[in-house]
């Protein structure tokens, strides 16, 4: 067939689709002993990886570190060469109705271990009813719940709504009464199955241990990819961007893969076809061939954001410390603020702080999972609410001499309770198609080290 890109005798040929870690990590499992594309929609690599200068500093624009306690994501980063780092600091303030909080430590993704805690946060009925929670033990729980729905029931909306909602907000730009606490939190999970006392079985605060929880990388995480990619390519790979993939067929020894706009002139067979690219995508090119795979794709809700980098004199931060401020929904709410967070990047990251003199930048998150209006504003608007709401929360009025704006479209799935059963469901329809495998955030986790675990399960299956 004219146009036709034949498979290779001997090697097995795989064509993965998404260049963002998850693809590029399952790419690299597989070149050792296939041979492998990559194609990428966009004209760069990486996914919600990237970094830009703004105002002459350099500065992650998307995640912007991974989870130091679990190996996947920092063994990856030591074996590319790239340098860990960790946060130079990881005290954070929660926006509260008349200012500033410390952020309590020792907290469960916000649930607090101990009334005393969080004293100052809560009225003193929420406290009464966070203390006496040991008075009330509960039956385990046999099916998933929200995780607002566990959390209220045991210590209160109130501790939903200032504590909880920030911090799961923070990881899935979503809201708690629509999150699967088996998911999300299993920590939260695995104690709700056990019945009794919430705060009894979470216990003491751990000790203070020198282990950091999470881990960048010097100069951003955003090299990750990067790395990747380079490393790929030496060992042979294929890697494409600005290709994107209209469809997928099956054959009978393989799968066809068709770029958008080839118009037939450019058709690649494969022996396997790895998806790595967000929910709704993956949906659409799966509807003919998987189409119960497709199904379930489909009905993951995802959130886009929008992520604000102002570069502003150092002197607007004078004297401020902590890595940044947290915004629960509902003082965002009654404070007529759109901002989730902003992260005070020279003072959470040495490498980010190093480059600063004159200038220093802010990172300011706004969009959670059904709220669009920052993803359609022009970016005047986005930096108008940014510095208007960041000078808010700092007291301070900001002066941003220098701006970038990113939108990451459909960039975190939403986990709806039952979302691993999902998953396996999922899994099940791909494994019975032969040939392919899917990966990414929509499966196990967001965060960097599960998306690499998920990449080599998927590598694993069809390689």
């Amino acid at each position: 067939m004219a146009g036709v890109t034949a498979r290779p005798r001997g090697r097995r040929r795989v064509v993965v689709v998404g260049g963002g870690i998850s693809g590029l990590v399952a790419a690299r499992d597989l070149a050792g002993r296939c041979d492998v594309t990559v194609l990428e929609a966009a004209g760069s690599l990486g996914g919600v990886l990237r970094r830009a200068d703004v105002g002459g500093l350099t500065v992650d624009l998307g995640a912007e570190s991974m989870l130091a306690r679990r190996p996947e994501g920092t063994t990856l980063a030591r074996e590319l060469g790239l340098p860990l780092v960790h946060p130079a600091t990881t005290t954070a303030s929660l926006a509260t109705a008349t200012g500033l909080h410390p952020l309590p430590a020792g907290t469960l993704m916000g649930v607090p271990r101990t009334a005393e805690s969080v004293h100052d946060l809560l009225d003193p009925v929420a406290l009464e009813r966070v203390r006496t929670e040991p008075e009330r033990p509960a039956a385990p729980l046999e099916h998933d719940v929200s995780v607002a729905d566990y959390v209220a029931d045991r210590v209160g909306q109130e501790v939903v709504d200032r504590l909880v909602e920030p911090l799961l907000g923070g990881v899935y730009a979503g809201h708690a009464h629509r999150l699967s606490l088996q998911a999300t939190v299993p920590a939260l999970w695995e104690l709700a199955r056990r019945g009794g006392s919430l705060l009894t079985g979470l216990g003491p605060a751990p000790a203070a241990t020198t282990a950091p929880v999470f881990a960048g990388v010097d100069g951003g995480l955003a090299r990750l990819p990067l790395a990747l990619a380079d490393d790929l390519r030496a060992r042979g790979a294929v890697v494409r961007t600005a290709t994107p993939v209209r469809a997928l067929h099956r054959t009978a020894t393989g799968w066809r893969v068709e770029p958008a706009g080839s118009s037939g002139r450019e058709v690649l067979e494969a022996d396997a076809v790895v998806l790595a690219v967000p929910a709704p995508a993956a949906a659409r090119l799966l509807a003919a061939e998987v189409p119960a795979a497709a199904a379930e794709l489909a009905d993951v809700e995802t959130a886009s954001m929008v992520i604000a980098a102002l570069a502003v004199p150092a002197a607007d931060l004078d004297g401020l410390t902590g890595s940044g401020v947290l915004v629960p929904p509902v003082v965002g709410a009654g404070r007529g603020l759109r901002v989730k967070a902003l992260t005070l990047s020279g003072r959470k990251w040495d490498w980010v702080g190093a480059q600063s003199g004159e200038l220093a930048v802010l990172r300011v998150s706004l969009g959670r999972a059904r709220d669009t209006e920052a993803l359609r504003a022009d970016d005047a608007d986005v930096l108008g609410w940014a510095t208007q709401d960041a000078s808010a929360l700092l007291g301070r009025q900001l002066h941003p001499v220098d701006h970038a704006v990113v939108r990451w479209v459909d960039g975190l799935p939403q986990y709806a309770v039952g979302h691993l059963d999902r998953v396996a469901r999922l899994r099940a329809a791909v494994a019975a198609a032969g040939g392919l495998a899917v990966c990414g955030s929509v499966l196990d986790g967001v965060g960097v080290p599960a998306c690499v675990a998920a990449a080599r399960r998927a590598a694993a299956e069809v390689g």
